[in-house]
């Protein structure tokens, strides 16, 4: 995330006096300056105190927040577009306030916002933006916030609190008690008289935005890693956000949307979530629900949660009851590009989903999200730059990535920065994988429909090229079609000899880790851990070769290291490590397939070769010799992987 430069004067204030401001014990009472030694401050650039007469900052200052700044009643700050304010990292003791029957008027524009921002913004440097009003709230009129003991809640749902126009807010959620922190911004029974629109909220250890009752509205919220909710509230808010984009790429938050205790039914329209590390989505405490328009949703591991077994017709989506087994990924996403106020501080994050039908480049500093199927057409190059990381939605068969007959895909991954394809929290089945289509020959003909996607495959071009993967780590693979037919973690489909795979790892697969439908390919360096079906399977004629393969099992139900079957255009494969920790079947090959193996080393499985057909053990020779199914095979020298460090990479 591009953070914002800020150039402050360092300024020691002269504090004449110090007087306390009423706040609840576990928060630290605000040093309230004089409010001529305020103004005076503020003239050069420090906020700290409580502001006793209407000022306006001058956007040519840099400002340095060290303390609790304080808009008391009757009295309006007024900030204009392109002001700056750094907060000191001074957790619970640095934050703006604006009181019951005070104003803030933020003027940013949608080129020159307002920034406040702690220097690193990093989450918890300081306690953000808290405004109380005077409309309804549950809690009651004259309630006590949770932060600073501030007064709020009145009759007013029509009070306005001031404007707050291109803001964009960083580092904040500073911690007060166990049960209570700072959020970026909190509102606490602000009324539909103000107006909230154009809002980012970075980086926060708390809340993006949290509402205590009141009518608010919101236009154009957009929150990046906030680290609890990104849009939390309770105490009966009913107002509207309009256009809201959360984006999470730092495990470990709370949730996309909470809301608490009574339902008093706000309405969220166009709320797209994003997320490239799992979590939870909506989640609704007690009898809190919702009415929410064009949802989409990416990444999640729960995309609603009836915390407390609230009902479901609570929360109305689309103008029907939520659904926990619905994905919620059909909406039109929020558009953000041309929401210039952001700064340029947004994180990069893009959905793939759809035909690519023009070459595309996919970079490292993008997050991407895999939605569902992406299939790059005949004559167009998906080039994938070292080091990326897609994070495949858990959408089972419907999530893919395919590479049709006459497409290309080009992996560029490195031995320190390879490509990364997951499920977040990879489980067996989570998505389809990916595929193949090439022109080479198979023995099911020139033209073949695919078990998978119905795609067309195969022709007679033995040395085609669909394209180049280098380092590809892929996991999570294996979603079920049918009875008969899974997606595995790489389908190569008539695949010819120009093209290059080398360097790929396939983990916790539910079915195979790589399988070949004909074709002439070949392959270098393949890791194949936990795949439930076959590690290595192939079929239709397939005839390349495989140099280095290391093929580990430590879950038990698995089917074989290798799976042959149908005609024998021995495949040949030198150096082939496969290691059982839960017995098993090692080599099985069906009908009349076979295959020529070089330096074998098999152990911990009860059956090391299986003719599955009764085909000759003649067809399948090892180490210059025919197979046999009384030999251990224990004695070939052992795929050294040690140096192989790129399979370990994660999202």
């Amino acid at each position: 995330m591009k953070k914002t430069s800020f150039k402050f004067i360092g300024i020691t204030a002269v504090v004449a006096l110090l007087t306390l401001f009423s706040c609840d014990d576990s928060d630290p009472s605000p040093i309230i300056t004089p409010s001529n030694s305020v103004i005076e401050n503020l003239k050069v650039g420090i906020m700290n105190g409580q502001l006793e007469e209407n000022f306006t900052l001058n956007s040519s200052t840099s400002y340095e927040l060290s303390g609790s700044f304080i808009i008391p009643e009757g009295v309006t700050l007024t900030i204009p577009a392109g002001t700056q304010i750094e907060a000191d990292n001074g957790g619970t003791d640095v934050y703006i306030a604006v009181l019951k029957g005070g104003k803030i008027n933020i003027n940013g524009t949608d080129n020159n916002p307002v920034i406040m921002s702690s220097s690193n913004g990093n989450p918890g440097d300081w306690g953000g933006l808290t405004i109380c009003g005077k409309a309804t709230t549950t809690a009651g009129v004259d309630a006590e916030a949770e932060v600073g003991g501030f007064i709020y809640g009145g009759t007013e749902d029509a009070d306005s609190s001031g404007t707050i126009k291109n803001l964009v807010i960083i580092g904040t959620g500073a911690q007060i008690n166990s049960e209570s922190q700072y959020n970026g911004v909190s509102f606490y029974a602000v009324g539909s008289g103000t107006v909230v629109e154009n809002v980012a909220v970075i980086n926060g250890s708390d809340d993006g935005v949290e509402f205590f009752g009141g009518t608010v509205s919101v236009g154009n919220l957009y929150l990046e890693n906030n680290e609890d909710d990104a849009i939390d509230w309770t105490e009966g808010w009913s107002g509207t956000i309009d256009n809201a984009y959360v984006a999470h790429t730092i495990a470990g938050f709370s949730t996309v949307v909470e809301g608490d205790k009574d339902n008093k039914n706000p309405r969220i329209n166009n709320l797209t979530a994003i997320s490239t590390v799992g979590g939870t989505a909506l989640q609704f405490k007690k009898e809190s629900g919702a009415t929410i328009t064009n949802l989409f949703l990416s990444g999640y591991d729960k995309n609603i949660d009836m915390k407390d077994g609230g009902a479901l017709s609570n929360v109305k989506i689309d103008g029907s009851n939520a659904q926990v087994d619905v994905s919620y990924n059909t909406g039109s996403q929020v558009d953000i590009s041309n929401w210039n106020f952001i700064n340029g501080q947004f994180v990069a994050l893009e959905v793939l989903n759809g035909n690519l039908t023009s070459n595309k480049t996919l970079t490292a500093d993008t997050n991407y999200t895999l939605t569902g199927s992406y299939i790059v057409q005949n004559g167009v190059t998906l080039t994938i730059e070292a080091g990326t990381r897609i994070s495949a939605d858990k959408g089972g068969v419907d999530v893919y990535i395919a590479v049709l007959k006459g497409g290309k895909i080009d992996i560029q991954g490195t031995e320190d920065n390879p490509i990364v394809m997951s499920s977040v929290n990879p489980a067996p089945a989570d998505w389809g994988g990916l595929t193949i289509c090439g022109k080479a020959t198979t023995t099911a003909g020139v033209d073949a429909e695919a078990e998978v996607g119905g795609f067309i495959y195969g022709g007679i071009d033995d040395a085609d090229n669909s394209g180049s993967i280098k380092y590809l780590v892929i996991k999570g693979t294996g979603a079920q079609i049918n009875s008969e037919s899974q997606y595995n973690g790489v389908s190569l489909y008539a695949v010819g000899s120009g093209t290059v795979i080398e360097n790929v790892a396939i983990i916790d697969g539910a079915d195979d880790g790589v399988e070949f439908f004909g074709g002439t390919v070949s392959l270098t360096n393949i890791y194949l851990e936990n795949n439930e079906d076959d590690a290595v399977d192939w079929t239709e004629g397939w005839n390349g070769t495989i140099t280095n393969t290391y093929i580990s099992h430590t879950i038990e139900g698995f089917s074989t290291a290798f799976e042959g079957d149908k005609v024998n255009n021995n495949p040949k494969f030198i150096n082939v490590t496969a290691i059982s920790t839960v017995d098993g079947t090692a080599l099985q090959f069906k009908k009349e397939s076979g295959a020529t193996i070089s330096n074998l080393y098999l152990e911990g499985y009860s059956k090391n070769i299986d003719m599955k057909d009764n085909g000759a053990l003649s067809n399948v020779q090892i180490d210059g010799n025919d197979a046999t199914t009384t030999d251990t095979y224990n004695t070939g020298t052992k795929v050294d992987i040690s140096s192989w460090s790129w399979k370990g990479a994660d999202l």
